[in-house]
């Protein structure tokens, strides 16, 4: 089975980016995969003010592959070897196709891995942490959209009550996400693939409407929180919302569409900031061994780095995909030569 380790940046230290066990194609196409993928793994690290880089994980399966228990074992088992050879230069965690239960067992292999369960000395799930820091990065949006002329009076802390939001994909996080808006008093549309997520809709008071609607709903800020490449060129003329952020990695179909969004006069925050609550809960609490009280104020500041992205975004008068680029940039800059 091919596994694909990509490591992008050690620059501001050991590389971290979850494993991803996914159908493609083509063996190739999970390659340029987890090449993508660990470049963004080193902007969100970077922004999230850890000390690490970005890497991946991709084990391609060929189409109408099915792993018994025995075959999904031993490919976690090559997973973990592979991981091991970085000695100590990459480490994994959950991703799409994996869970904490995965983590377990790829530990039994290496010991860098994250978010294995308590029980088993690690963080457990990161999507909770991932949720929190969603509706940090919500509120920062709410507040530049709503806020005072001077981006740099905007508080990180507005109240999401008065604001709608599009919730595309009931998965954890986004199921997450929904229910922290709902207690919050937002107007709520959601969706997903699955029917049986409707319960959710129901239980929340949202609206429920077909994933095609919702991306398209008339709300200030749609959500998407499934799998990425939903931001296309064809989709940009069709939203019907003033802003677009999700914890769906990889949302742009292609680098163009920041530029587009920002000509349409949408406001999109980079996934890779605000995504990164998860990695954040998992570096804290495994490696940093912070209280939670402490963790939860790391993720709560990713509301402070997406209004700083968005203060620099309208000084230049360029997207936010940009500002976020250019800080990066300056990070990894100002630490391979320090």
């Amino acid at each position: 089975m091919p596994i694909a380790i990509a490591v992008h940046s050690t620059a501001l230290g050991p590389a971290l980016g979850g494993c991803r066990l996914w159908t493609y194609p083509d063996w190739r196409d999970g390659i340029e995969d987890a090449l993508r993928l660990s470049s963004a793994m080193t902007a969100k690290t970077a922004l999230a003010g850890l000390a690490n880089g970005g890497g991946k994980t991709v084990v391609a399966l060929p189409p109408g592959t099915h792993l018994d228990v025995d075959d999904r074992r031993a490919v976690l088992h090559d997973v973990g070897d592979a991981i091991e050879a970085f000695g100590g230069r990459y480490g994994t965690g959950p991703d799409v196709g994996t869970g904490v239960d995965d983590m377990v067992t790829i530990g039994e292999r290496t010991d860098h891995v994250f978010c294995r369960p308590a029980s088993h000395g690690g963080s457990g799930s990161s999507s909770p942490g991932t949720a929190a820091g969603v509706v940090a990065a919500l509120r920062a949006t709410v507040a530049h959209l709503s806020g005072p002329a001077d981006p740099a009076e905007h508080s990180p802390q507005a109240p999401v009550e008065k604001s709608s939001f599009a919730v595309v994909g009931l998965g954890s996080v986004g199921a997450d996400v929904a229910r922290r808006l709902a207690v919050a008093g937002a107007r709520l549309v959601v969706s997903d693939v699955r029917p049986d997520a409707k319960a959710l809709a129901d239980e929340l008071g949202a609206e429920w409407v077909a994933p095609e609607e919702a991306l398209t709903a008339e709300v200030d800020v749609l959500v998407p929180a499934a799998l990425g490449g939903v931001l296309t060129p064809a989709l940009v003329p069709q939203l019907r919302c003033r802003a677009v952020v999700g914890p769906a990695n990889n949302q742009l179909a292609s680098p163009d569409v920041a530029g587009l969004l920002h000509d349409r006069g949408i406001l999109w925050a980079p996934d890779y900031v605000a995504s990164a609550g998860g990695i954040v809960h998992a570096v804290a609490v495994e490696l940093y061994r912070e209280p939670e009280y402490v963790v939860a104020a790391r993720i709560e500041r990713i509301g402070e780095t997406l209004t700083e992205v968005y203060r620099m975004a309208a000084e230049s008068g360029v997207a936010p995909a940009t500002a976020a680029e250019a800080l990066v940039a300056a990070k990894l800059t100002q630490a391979t030569h320090s």
